[in-house]
């Protein structure tokens, strides 16, 4: 094979970067024909297709997410030369690569992770988000060092990691303030025949959730299901149906989205995992993060 033509590589993280080839042409202040013709003789030159091309679409192939991976770390050490030679310092930073499954609360995430930045220890975090299974493929090539998951990793995994629980929390039922009056008494059998917002199957709470309603021999009206948490909580949030969120968040959501707390239960419980390489956790912002939890 021919030496590797950075120019074409970066030509190819810039697209995969911004999504598409015309946001990549106004970045790099070339046509978009130049552009697909220099990814098409990138693609050429290794013998492999980096997207699949879905309509208007590009997305990257698996080939494409790992080679977009190593071309991340190329040009994030470019970027540390570059600022070597303006500062005419050295840096010396920890990089720490998470990935969080969709299905985590953003607010969540953000408590959990908060305390790496400021370790005393210079640390760049970089985060990802997908969902468990493709960040286990990411984990399993050394592209992460920790998910961050509702699930546990079973036993008999393709992927070599260990389970390391974080915290825990119970349920709260939200609604807008109208709704939220009309089920707040005689909860939970209240919300029997009421307008429900539902997580999609991807979120390990789902199957828990539905078997508490099952129990309580409470059927609700569910009129939408969601992998996308945020936005469940943004139709609740205009008053379309009842939504549950982590009791560990109820403050936040109850502020951010301008909703009424209608009850809570801690028969549902939500587990959280960090997901690591290690048995025994050595890498010090994962330490950093299980003993801030700790205390």
């Amino acid at each position: 094979m021919s030496p590797l033509n950075y120019n074409h590589l970066y030509y190819f993280y810039t697209v995969a970067t911004n999504g598409t080839i015309a946001k990549a042409s106004e970045k790099l202040n070339l046509t978009p024909q130049t552009i697909s013709g220099q990814i098409t003789a990138f693609e050429s030159q290794i013998g492999v297709n980096l997207f699949e091309r879905k309509g208007k679409k590009l997305e990257l192939s698996e080939m494409g997410r790992l080679i977009y991976s190593y071309a991340e770390e190329i040009f994030q050490l470019g970027d540390e030369i570059k600022n070597v030679i303006r500062t005419q310092e050295p840096t010396h930073w920890l990089t720490f690569t998470v990935g969080v499954t969709m299905v985590i609360p953003k607010v969540l995430a953000f408590e959990i992770l908060k305390p790496v930045l400021t370790m005393a220890e210079p640390v760049r975090l970089i985060c990802h988000e997908g969902d468990q299974d493709n960040l286990l493929a990411d984990l399993a090539v050394n592209r992460l060092d920790m998910i961050i998951t509702d699930q546990s990793l079973h036993s008999g995994s393709y992927v070599k990691a260990y389970n390391h629980q974080l915290t825990e929390s119970g349920f709260t039922f939200f609604a807008a303030s109208k709704l939220a009056t009309q089920c707040r008494k005689g909860f939970p059998q209240s919300l029997t025949r009421q307008p429900f917002l539902m997580q999609g199957k991807k979120a390990a709470v789902r199957q828990r959730l539905s078997s508490w309603l099952d129990k309580h021999d409470i059927v609700p009206n569910i009129i939408a299901e969601f992998d996308d948490i945020a936005l469940m909580k943004s139709f609740g949030q205009e008053g379309y149906g009842i939504f549950t969120a982590p009791t560990l968040i109820e403050d936040y959501v109850a502020s951010r989205y301008k909703v009424k707390i209608i009850g809570r239960t801690d028969e549902i419980k939500e587990h959280y995992y960090a997901i690591s390489p290690e048995r025994k956790i050595k890498h010090p912002a994962i330490l950093e993060i299980v003993n801030a939890i700790k205390k």
